[in-house]
């Protein structure tokens, strides 16, 4: 039986008043709740920084020095913690100045550039996993070697639900081009941030065979051939920047000198090379595709790919009990946070709830930070105290997966501020049951295995769980 899934946002209420807050809390109102966000963001101080700095590998920063812009720009956690050993005045500059800066003077981009290259480049090739063992003489020479590249729009979210509309070919072949099938085979390509559409022609255009992301690779089996003398400079697939994606390129020459004697080693015994994959930790390739053409066209062209935790319903097995709805309503004192439909292939769907992005735009512009990335498991959140209900994140998630709702007291009246006696609005959305032992409430709760969240990157893990 295939029941069609629809329900309303507080469709299964346990009872009580629907997102109640403490009036005290917000008493006064956006004014207040403003004071509080700046005062939740003062930075801790650190009680035994002699032993921190004993203990662990450190640098010194110096006036005019810049710290945090990788961060910043790929929309990602600090790679390092930095702390002051004196009264320091600092300049923050926030991400699209930093854009708009490197795009209009050509020395600041070099400054940065220069920068990543003095410090965190050596740090995400050493995260690429055959890449890992080199020693570090190796390392320094890949590294001088590689060139930084970026293709696509990082505002992406601003064109996407556009694209939506069209179909899958014009997708395609609307999305930047990185490398195409048959071009001359330069180099390796390493995902720094962003995704990656892997294509093959087909016709009179291009079919999707698999994509990739953060340390994947393209062009290895390309590079490994050659290699062994088995085949020509020649890219076989193409890639494209999904929204936008941006990449390492180490030449070709490099890879065959210095990275390929680390995958495949000589045999101590005779002297020749194993032409067999060491069983080194490694990406699945993108061509191991367990995925279907239609299901993996879905997942790309909607960018589903973004999600760590994507809610996937499969609509043969759902009943329309509502179990799951209820059950988030009574992890989240009555107020459920999801809505039960959204986009289908088939017989899946992926509901309207926050997916926890890999790049979560909604984070952009929030001024108070409100809304953040748990520095532990990576999830999401949003601080209820420090939210001013703006509503820029709910404005700026391209799926349309946070609310925004009015609060009430104790007795269910409406929470308004006091000077312009506007209703104050909060921003909601999943948090993944973060307060709750055990999987997302609403996974748990499902009678069928109907329901289950999941990374839209484990491809294999989603296949199996499809059959």
């Amino acid at each position: 039986m295939k029941a069609r899934v629809t329900s309303l946002f507080g469709f299964g209420r346990t009872g009580g008043i629907a997102e109640q807050r403490d009036p005290v809390e917000i008493s006064g109102g956006r004014e207040v709740m403003t004071r509080k966000a700046r005062t939740a963001s003062e930075r801790p101080v650190l009680p035994h920084y002699e032993k921190i700095v004993a203990s662990h590998e450190t640098t010194v920063l110096a006036p005019a020095d810049i710290f945090g812009e990788t961060a910043a720009m790929s929309r990602s956690p600090h790679g390092a913690s930095v702390f002051a050993d004196q009264p320091t005045r600092l300049i923050e500059l926030r991400w699209q100045g930093m854009r708009d800066l490197r795009r209009w003077s050509n020395a600041f981009r070099r400054l940065t550039d220069r920068h990543y290259r003095a410090g965190d480049l050596r740090r995400d090739l050493r995260e690429v996993p055959y890449l890992k063992n080199l020693r570090d003489q190796e390392l320094d020479l890949v590294a001088k070697g590689t060139s930084l590249e970026s293709r696509g729009d990082r505002e992406w979210s601003n064109a996407y639900k556009q694209t939506l509309a069209e179909d899958a070919n014009k997708i395609i072949e609307s999305e930047p081009t990185i490398v195409e099938a048959g071009d001359y085979l330069d180099g390796l390509i390493i995902v720094r941030y962003g995704f990656g559409r892997v294509t093959t022609p087909a016709g009179h255009g291009n079919q999707t065979i698999g994509f990739i992301t953060k340390n994947e690779l393209f062009g290895l089996e390309e590079i490994i051939r050659h290699w062994r003398g088995e085949g020509a400079l020649q890219y076989r697939q193409g890639l494209r920047a999904v929204g936008y994606v941006d990449y390492l390129r180490i030449p070709t020459s490099l890879v065959e000198e210095h990275i390929l004697p680390q995958i495949f080693p000589k045999s101590r015994s005779t002297g020749r090379t194993e032409w067999r994959f060491a069983r080194a930790p490694g990406p699945e390739k993108p061509t191991d595709q367990p995925l279907d053409e239609a299901t993996l066209n879905f997942l790309v062209n909607n960018r589903f790919i973004n999600g760590t935790a994507v809610m996937f319903i499969d609509t043969n097995r759902c009943t329309a009990c509502d179990d799951c709805v209820r059950a988030c309503a009574a992890a989240h004192d009555g107020n459920p946070r999801f809505v039960r439909h959204g986009a289908e292939q088939a017989h899946l769907m992926v509901a309207n709830a926050c997916m926890h992005c890999v790049d979560p735009v909604c984070m952009i512009g929030c001024p108070t930070g409100a809304i953040h990335r748990d520095t532990q498991d990576g999830v999401v959140l949003i601080n209820d105290r420090t939210c001013i209900g703006c509503a820029i994140c709910a404005n700026s998630c391209p799926y349309d997966n946070i609310r925004m709702v009015e609060v009430r007291d104790r007795e269910g009246r409406v929470i308004v501020d006091d000077e312009t006696r506007v209703p104050l609005l909060k921003a909601t959305k999943c948090d993944l049951c973060q307060d709750h032992m055990g999987a997302p409430a609403c996974q748990r709760a499902c009678p069928h295995d109907a329901l289950i969240r999941l990374d839209a990157r484990e491809r294999r893990h989603l296949a199996d769980w499809i059959e």
